[in-house]
Order: C-alpha cells, then structure tokens, then sequence
C-alpha cells in the first residue's frame, strides 16, 4: 500500500471515529445522523492540520449537524444532472464537457457543490460510464476541451488515470485536458514522480487546484504543487468564499500570494453555491465584493482571482465586480474610479469603431439584455 494510501486508512471514515472533543449535536442532531445522508472522510495528513475544530481547517471536513437541519436547499443546485446526456458527462458550454470519472475524493468537503453523490453507493462511476464518456466526446466533434471531475481524479490509480488520458488523447479534435483536483492540498502524498511521468505525457494538460486557506499551504502541498508545475502542468486555484473559514480580506490575501510562491495562480473565488446541507458555509455576496475591492491595489493583480457566482439552475459563472469602478461612460469619456478611490477619465474611442456597439453610442448597456436563451443559461455552464 502506497503512503497516500494508508494515510485514507488511518483517516477518520466514520462518525464514530470522530474525537470526543469534535463531538457536537444540534436541535437533537448529532453527526452520526449527518453520516447517513452525508459520508465522513477526514484523511490521517488533513486530520494533522486541524489545529481547532472550530477553526478554519476543521470547519471544512468535520461533520455539523447544521447539514441535516437544511433540507429546503436543491440537491443539485447547479441543474448538472439535466444537463447530462450520458452519465459521467456534463455537456453545456458549446465546446467543452465535464467528465465526472470518480465519486472518491481524499477529503469530503461539507460544503460540496456534489454532496449528493461524493462518496455513496449511489454516486459510483463505473468502468463501462467511463468508457461510454470518452465514446461521447468521441463522437462529439465541436468539444475541444474536456475537464476530469468528480470526486477527485487523482485519486484514481496511475494506470486507471493513464487509461483515459490516453484514451482522450487519441480523440483529434480534443485539444486541451484539464483536471480538477483537491489532492495537493488535502493529500498531497498522492503526488508522486510516477503519477507525473504520467501526466506529462499528456500535454497540453491543466490543474486547477483547490485551496482555501493558507494553513493548507503546508512543506508537502509545496512540493506537490511544484512536482506537478515541473511536469509543465499549469496551475491554477478556485477557492470557496466561506463563513468562518475565509471570509476575510486579509486571510485571503495571505492565501492568494503563498499560492504564486509555489507557482500556483489564484483563478476563481466563488461565491458558495446554494446546496443543501452547506447553506451555513454562505456569505451575503456583498462580503466577496467587500473583500475584491480590498485586494484590489494592494497586491499583484496576479493574485486576484475572478470573483464569481455559478448561477443557479445551470446559469453557469458569472463574474461579479465592484460596482463603482466604472462610473459612467457618456459623452465620449469613461469616467472611472481607483482603487483609492481617486476619479479619472479615460477619453473614449469613436462608438462607430465597434460594429456590435456602435449603435449604443458608448453609453453603459441595459442591465437585462440578452436573448431569452442567454437569460435562461442556455449553453452556459460550470466547466
């Protein structure tokens, strides 16, 4: 057994296992009832990082009974499973699929956008929904872009992995790969050179990682993340604005500049989905703003992530900004706001300039404007 292995094993997988001083119950509710709806994994190097079971780490893995106490919440809030022609795939961007290959992940998040699936009976993907996703993008020519999902990818073994990637790799009109991955920060262990001599065999491949806070930031996430930029894998971050786990400027700030030292690009801070049994993780969308207009200026804007909302129903990203950046555009000039706070403005191009905006006049767009389907989400989505 491998150590990245062994450390799932000596991890907490039952209620049961939990330490007393984790032990909490609410309204009668204790985590041994959130354990029958929502699975416990907590692996032996995470558990190590949890200084407080309060604390920013143990917030993210230790059951609460708030999960169970939240049932008005939708189980799939992002619309994933109607917009699945096949299993295993999410098709609803034009050119690109999400490829769910695993419900195992080497921690389980409690405020996961896929807690109806991530870790159950139900949620398994099996070797022939594997085949018959890779079959999909196959026979799917306008998809160029394909992300591995789940659960975790990488917890798949090195010749399962290498089975797909090869088998994406063969398919000409697919151009980039990307995997999603919480590995490095949670499991680091599972990076090892042999999973990388895989990896890089499949290039152009892509990582987007999944940090939260800097504690995760750890000797052995560093090297893992450093093994994995060694492969020529780009990295990058989509971190969870949380409630008492991150939402504070300074904790992110901290967080998003430890990232560009082990060569890691903060992507996405999205704003927590509406998914029950996690709706205590959610903060007023205001707090992300707040936060964004503190970065803003007072660090390399390599370290400022896109703020987003993944819009309810299969609305897909939407990127939220502060408000008061852009102050007007009338009369031939953009009038903007800083960072300080400071006004300036910025002489405009001729309208006529633009053939799609031109008849607008440079004035600032409706809000609402849009065809009914671009309203609707249609060809939107979360990869």
């Amino acid at each position: 057994m491998e150590e990245w292995q062994q450390l799932l094993v000596d991890g907490i997988n039952r209620s049961s296992q939990i330490p007393s001083e984790w032990r909490s119950t609410k309204e009668g509710v204790g985590q041994g009832d959130v354990e029958k709806t929502f699975p416990v994994r907590i692996n032996a190097y995470y558990r190590s990082l949890i200084a407080d079971p309060e604390g920013p780490i143990g917030r993210q893995v230790i059951p609460d009974p708030e999960e169970v106490l939240d049932f008005d919440s939708p189980v799939d809030p992002l619309g994933e499973d109607s917009d699945s022609p096949v299993p295993a795939i999410v098709h609803r961007y034009p050119d690109r699929v999400l490829f769910l290959v695993t419900n195992q992940c080497p921690i389980y998040c409690r405020y996961c956008t896929r807690k109806r699936m991530i870790g159950t009976p139900e949620g398994v993907v099996t070797r022939s929904e594997v085949e018959e996703g890779i079959e999909y993008i196959r026979t799917h020519p306008e998809v160029r872009d394909v992300i591995l999902s789940g659960g975790d990818p990488l917890m798949l073994k090195d010749d399962y992995l290498e089975f797909i990637l090869s088998g994406l790799r063969k398919i000409p009109h697919l151009e980039v790969i990307r995997i999603g991955t919480r590995v490095p920060s949670s499991l680091p262990q599972r990076v090892t050179p042999e999973l990388c001599t895989v990896l890089k065999k499949y290039h152009p491949l892509f990582m987007n990682l999944h940090f939260n806070h800097p504690d995760e930031i750890t000797p052995e996430s560093s090297l893992a993340c450093n093994m994995l930029a060694d492969a020529g894998i780009p990295l990058g971050c989509q971190t969870v604005l949380m409630k008492g786990v991150n939402d504070d400027a300074g904790v992110l700030k901290k967080l998003f500049q430890k990232l560009l030292t082990i060569r890691v690009k903060p992507y996405y801070l999205y704003q927590a989905d509406i998914t029950r049994g996690a709706n205590h993780f959610r903060t007023p969308v205001s707090t992300g703003i707040r936060i964004m207009k503190e970065l803003q200026g007072h660090t390399s804007g390599m370290a400022i992530p896109h703020f987003v909302i993944d819009a309810p129903g299969g609305g897909g990203k939407v990127p939220i900004l502060p408000p008061d950046y852009l102050v007007s555009m009338e009369d031939g000039d953009v009038v903007l706001r800083n960072y300080e706070g400071n006004v300036y403005t910025y002489p405009d191009a001729s309208p006529s300039d633009d053939p799609v905006t031109g008849a607008n006049e440079g004035k600032l767009p409706a809000s609402g404007v849009g065809t009914v389907g671009e309203r609707n989400g249609k060809g939107l989505g979360r990869p």
